[in-house]
Parts: structure tokens; C-alpha cells; sequence
């Protein structure tokens, strides 16, 4: 894969171009144009924050590779935005969604483990010299790593790679397919999560309890309602901050600790310093829930915890390379065949346990995508929501690389390897 040079890179003006991307595409959201109406009444506005910058990326203006933007907002802004959705959240009524979310969470994990090897042994039937080889350029091994990555996260993925020893040029080609794959799914899926009710129906799903949820996050927020003040402001970014430090804090401690005295503990990401980041932040949060910061939802805590998680959805679509297809796009095959059966899978068991569609989009995406973006999907049906997939996505690094390391087998068993 050649490096190009992007025509921008100076991250403080990569910064300010994604800002007044995002500026523009919430001010004409809210415009009362009629083309402005009808185009955002088809066209979800978190799409737009997303594919915009994918195509800055695609086009060489800005590189995702080289930016350091995605890992600010991934490591600052991400935990932060947590806090503040988590602590107006209703515990309890989380709890009362009931096991259809882990279901189709679970089913999200299987669809990933056999959607590969049957992925391969599809696009293998047509091209039979994916299936030989030697040594660290065998194709398999590099997409035991998207297992790893699709199921759990970027820890798995590495130790996937780790396991299996994927060449290097190999790893950069399924780098190319994880993320290219997974991020035109995540764009369906966000385009959806405005008007799930039409594919609850084909489902004849039982929507209640999520309505329910939502409707209680709401009356919360409108009984605590004010025009916030400059004190306000300075508290709710002072406790999502301030927990997004002490979330870095305890997590430089404890990831290293796990790392050299329990090694064994590595196969459930506990070596991670982004999953402890992550699991502090969300846990705090849960736990101000219960406190008199509950309050703070009225001054707008979670229209502030949107905010930095647009920006992250920017970092995120930034990432994508639209032209990285033509690279090598038999791998890019496997990478869609493989994205179908995970697919399928997952809508077979929706329709069979009437599952709404919510629980198949963060299900889907806290598999695929991880804590990262698991909760954007899932506030894009309602802010309220996103802890949802926080959760789901922690299960997934615990599972990752169990998961990631059989279907890695199966690939291996199928390759003849």
C-alpha cells in the first residue's frame, strides 16, 4: 500500500476543517429550507459527520493514518462523552430491557466467528490460490486478525496477529478491509437507527421496553430543565473531564500490573489501557447516577457529551479510505461475504426472537466496532441509549480473543494450513 502525503497536515487545521464540517451540516439540518428538509428527511444528519470526512480522507486531503486526531478523541473526548451520558441514565430500567440485547449481541459474536471461514471457503470455491501458500502470507492468517478485531477490538486484533504471525504487508492489507468493511456497515446501520420503526415491523418486534426507557430519560430531562449557566458548563466539563483523568490514571496502574503478573489475563484485553479507561469512565458515570450530578442532565450534560461524540465520529470517518477497494479487492470480497453472514446470521435470530432493530444495531456494532463506536450507534437512536453499547462492547473485549482465535482455526482448517 503506497503512502501519499495529504494536502493537509497540520492536525490543528484537520481540527478546525472537521468543526466546521460538522458546523455546517447541524446549521442546515436546522435550516427551514425545503431542499434542506427534504434532503435531511432521507439523509441522516450523523451520516453526513461521518462520510464527509471519510471523503476529505479518500480524496487526499487530510490522512486519518498519519492524524493523531482519532486517538485525542478516542482516548479524551470518548470517556468524557460516557460520563456525561451515564450519569442521567436509569440503571434499573437499563436492567429491564432484558436478555434480547445479550442475545443479539451473542449472535452478533457467532455471525463474526463463522461468517469468516465461510467467507473463505466461498470466495476460495472461485479463486482456489487463496487457499494454498506458506508462511506469514497465508490469507488466513490475516483475517484470524479482523476476527479478533470484529469480535473484541484492537487488543484482540494485535494479539490475533501475535498468535497466527500475519507478514506485515498482509496485516496492512486487513487493516485496510477491517476498517473499510466495517465502516460502510456502520454508516447503514446509523442511516437506519433514524427510522428503525419500518424494519421493527418486518421483525415484529416488541419496541416497549427501549420506548419506555427513552420516554423516562426524557421526562428526567425536561423536569430538570434550565438555560445553563457559565458555572453550569465549568462542573459538567469538570466531571467528565475530571473522571476521564482519573480513568487514565487508575488505567496506566492497572493495565501494566495485569500485563506482568497475570499474562494469562491477556486473553480478556485486561492488559488494555483503553479497555480500563473505558470500563472506569462508564462505571463512574454509573455510579454519579445515583448523586445529585443526575441534575446536571437539565444543563445539558448530554447535549455536551454529543458533542464530543460527534467529534469522535469525525475522527472515526476520517479513518476510511473509499479508494482503498481497489488495493486488493478479492480481500475486500471476503471482507463483504464475511459482513453478510454476520449479517444474516444476526437477522435470522432477530426474527426469530422478535428482536428490535436497536438490539441488532448496537449487538452488531459492539461486536464490529467495539466501545468506540458502539455507543454512537446506539445514541443515534437516543442519547440516552448509548451506555446500552458501552456495556455490550465491554463483553466484547472479553470474548474477542477466544472468539477471534477459533474462528482463526476454522480459517486454518479450511486453508488446509
Amino acid at each position: 500500500m503506497e503512502e501519499n502525503t495529504p494536502l493537509i497536515t497540520n492536525d490543528a487545521v484537520v481540527f478546525g476543517l472537521l468543526m466546521t464540517t460538522l458546523a455546517l451540516v447541524f446549521a442546515t439540518a436546522s435550516s427551514d429550507k425545503p431542499f434542506w428538509k427534504k434532503f435531511y428527511s432521507v439523509v441522516p444528519t450523523v451520516l453526513l459527520c461521518y462520510f464527509i470526512p471519510a471523503l476529505f480522507n479518500s480524496f487526499g486531503w487530510i490522512s486519518g493514518e498519519s492524524s493523531g486526531l482519532y486517538k485525542v478523541a478516542s482516548r479524551y473526548l470518548l470517556p468524557a462523552s460516557l460520563v456525561l451520558f451515564t450519569i442521567s441514565i436509569d440503571l434499573k430500567a437499563i436492567l429491564k430491557l432484558g436478555p434480547k440485547a445479550l442475545t443479539m449481541f451473542l449472535a452478533g459474536t457467532v455471525g463474526v466467528m463463522f461468517g469468516g471461514p465461510l467467507a473463505l471457503f466461498t470466495v476460495g470455491m472461485i479463486k482456489p490460490e487463496l487457499l494454498g501458500g506458506s508462511g506469514p502470507d497465508e490469507v488466513w492468517r490475516g483475517l484470524s486478525t479482523i476476527a479478533g478485531s470484529w469480535i473484541g477490538g484492537g487488543a484482540n486484533q494485535t494479539a490475533m496477529l501475535e498468535v497466527f504471525g500475519a507478514s506485515s504487508t498482509l496485516f496492512a492489507q486487513m487493516i485496510a478491509v477491517d476498517v473499510l468493511v466495517a465502516n460502510l456497515w456502520m454508516a447503514f446501520l446509523l442511516y437506519w437507527a433514524a427510522k428503525p420503526e419500518r424494519i421493527d415491523r418486518f421483525f415484529k418486534a416488541d419496541t416497549k421496553a427501549i420506548y419506555e426507557l427513552r420516554d423516562k430519560m426524557t421526562l428526567v430531562r425536561e423536569s430538570t430543565i434550565k438555560i445553563p449557566t457559565l458555572t453550569d458548563i465549568l462542573i459538567i466539563l469538570g466531571i467528565g473531564f475530571g473522571v476521564t483523568g482519573f480513568s487514565h490514571w487508575i488505567a496506566d496502574i492497572l493495565a501494566p500490573f495485569f500485563g506482568t503478573n497475570y499474562p494469562q489475563l491477556k486473553q480478556y484485553s485486561l492488559d488494555s489501557v483503553f479497555f480500563w479507561i473505558v470500563v472506569i469512565a462508564t462505571t463512574a458515570g454509573l455510579l454519579l447516577s445515583f448523586t445529585k450530578a443526575r441534575k446536571l442532565e437539565g444543563a445539558g450534560a448530554s447535549k455536551i457529551g454529543s458533542v464530543l461524540l460527534y467529534v469522535l465520529v469525525a475522527t472515526i470517518g476520517m479513518q476510511m479510505d473509499l479508494m482503498a477497494v481497489f488495493d486488493n479487492p478479492v480481500l475486500f470480497l471476503i471482507g463483504i461475504l464475511w459482513m453478510f453472514f454476520h449479517i444474516l446470521i444476526m437477522s435470522i435470530v432477530a426474527y426469530v426472537i422478535k428482536a428490535p432493530f436497536f438490539y441488532v444495531a448496537v449487538g452488531s456494532q459492539a461486536n464490529i466496532g467495539g466501545a468506540a463506536s458502539a455507543p454512537i450507534v446506539a445514541s443515534a437512536f437516543d442519547p440516552s441509549l448509548a451506555p446500552v453499547g458501552v456495556l455490550l462492547a465491554v463483553l466484547g473485549y472479553a470474548i474477542g480473543t477466544y472468539g477471534g482465535y477459533l474462528s482463526g482455526l476454522m480459517m486454518q482448517a479450511i486453508s488446509g494450513g
